[in-house]
């Protein structure tokens, strides 16, 4: 599940402006995806039932001059959901998300970091 999760992701970065209206196509040098699955009570998750994770976290990079947290965001949320159509058979209560921005350099507002 994990694999199949994390060449979604690098696949849902290269369609991003195919997905998000007014999102223009940019030349990506860089889509790195890594998906674990996180185990145990360490879960901020108050359903005793629900004692599993998968944590998409991607990295995208282009030699442009904008940002690229379109396609990093595109990418989590296209592996998350391939993870849920691949296990809702076992779980359909799963929850996607919180998903947001950690990192991202370029583009008109610059440098941010969370």
């Amino acid at each position: 599940v994990l694999s199949v999760a994390q060449l979604a992701a690098i696949m849902g970065a290269k369609q991003t402006s195919a997905l998000i209206p007014l999102c223009h196509p940019l030349a990506l040098t860089k889509v790195e995806v890594h998906c674990t699955l996180i185990d145990g009570e360490s879960l901020a998750c108050t359903d005793a039932t629900h004692n599993r994770a998968v944590k998409v976290r991607a990295t995208v990079k282009t030699t442009g001059k904008t940002g690229v947290e379109m396609e990093a965001l595109t990418a989590v949320q296209v592996g998350l959901l391939t993870v849920y159509d691949m296990c809702k058979a076992i779980d359909k209560g799963m929850i996607i998300g919180p998903t947001y921005l950690v990192e991202k350099e370029g583009g008109k507002s610059g440098h941010f970091v969370r």
